[in-house]
Formats: structure tokens, sequence, C-alpha cells
């Protein structure tokens, strides 16, 4: 088949620049608002279950920009709470969900399966729902854990069967990716993922 000027014309009109233009897009959108995760295990069960499908909000924290370790500035900190996604302080390749406990500064400590941050007892929701136990060498018994400048302590809400902060410790700022806001698959589980939960 031979192409013209018009062939190329049309080709560039109606397939290659809407195709670059939303390459372009998609790779905006996943580098500096939004990122899909899959859940691969049981640890912030129930209130993420293996399989679901979640977005992560990335500029509330600061996206880091792509090649860079350059942080743009963050809407708010994270909160006691919040349910965030992380590079693995342990494994660099992988990411990991857990909920958000502590920053640089503070102390915690697990005490009868209750879970205390800076002395206070948190018994709010959803943390009265949880019963946090006492393993690894930074969730010991009658251990105060102080964290450290520039990092936060996270751990699983299914406490039984989560490798979290109790066993590897602290995770560098730099490593937090965002915060879960949506379950968007399976279909029967669509819903807004809300601190509180």
């Amino acid at each position: 088949m031979k192409f013209n000027r018009s062939s190329w014309d049309y080709l560039w009109a109606e397939w290659i620049k809407p195709i670059l233009i939303a390459a372009v897009l998609a790779f905006f959108i996943r580098t500096f608002v939004t990122q899909p995760f899959k859940i691969p295990s049981s640890s912030m069960y129930p209130t993420l279950r293996p399989g679901d499908r979640i977005f992560v909000n990335k500029f509330i924290h600061g996206v880091r920009l792509p090649l860079t370790g350059i942080r743009l500035p963050a809407i708010r900190p994270p909160m006691l709470g919040d349910i965030v996604v992380f590079i693995s302080p342990v494994e660099k390749k992988k990411y990991l969900v857990k909920r958000f406990i502590a920053g640089g500064g503070e102390s915690v400590q697990i005490k009868g399966g209750e879970l205390f941050v800076d002395g206070k007892r948190i018994d709010g929701n959803p943390f009265k729902r949880f019963f946090y136990y006492n393993r690894g060498k930074y969730g010991a018994e009658d251990e105060v854990i102080h964290v450290p400048e520039g990092c936060f302590y996270a751990l699983g809400d299914n406490s039984a069967n989560s490798l979290d902060s109790r066993y590897w410790g602290f995770v560098p700022d730099k490593n937090l990716v965002g915060n879960a806001f949506l379950i968007h698959w399976p279909i029967k589980r669509i819903q807004l993922i809300r601190k509180g939960d």
C-alpha cells in the first residue's frame, strides 16, 4: 500500500496523535494524581481483602518527581488512621499497604492488645475493633518505640497476619506513595475508603 501526504495526515490526525495524547495523559495521571494497586494478602483484613483493587491519592502527601529525589509540597502530612501505600523498607521494589500509626518524633506502644501513641490509648474507630499482638523487635511487650525523624510507623489491621513495623521497623518518609481512597474492584466491594473504616 502506497502512502501519500494525505494518508499520513489522516493517520496522524485520527490515530497517532490521539494515542500519544492518551499516553501522555495516562502517564501524568498515574505519576501525579492517582495510581491503581491490587491487594495481595490479608494483612489489612477486614478493611481490605485479597483481590481488592484500590486507587491511591498520590498528590495529598506530595508527589515524588520521577528520576529525582524531589518531592512536591504536600497538601497535608499523613495522619493516625490513614491507609497508606509505600515502598517497603526491606524489599525496595515492593509496595505495601498499611495503616499509618505514628510519625517522626512520636512514640508507639502495644500493650494488652491496645495501641498507645505518645502514651495515649488509641480507642476510636477503627482501632477499637482490632487486637494488636506483641510481636517482632519493634512491637515487644512493654516496649516503647520511638519513631525517628523522617520516618513513620505502620501496622496492618490484621495484626495476627501482618508483617509490618513491628518486624522491620520504620518506613522512611520518602517511601510514601499516597493514601488509599477507593476500592474500585470487585464490583460488590466498590466503596470509598475512610480512615474510620
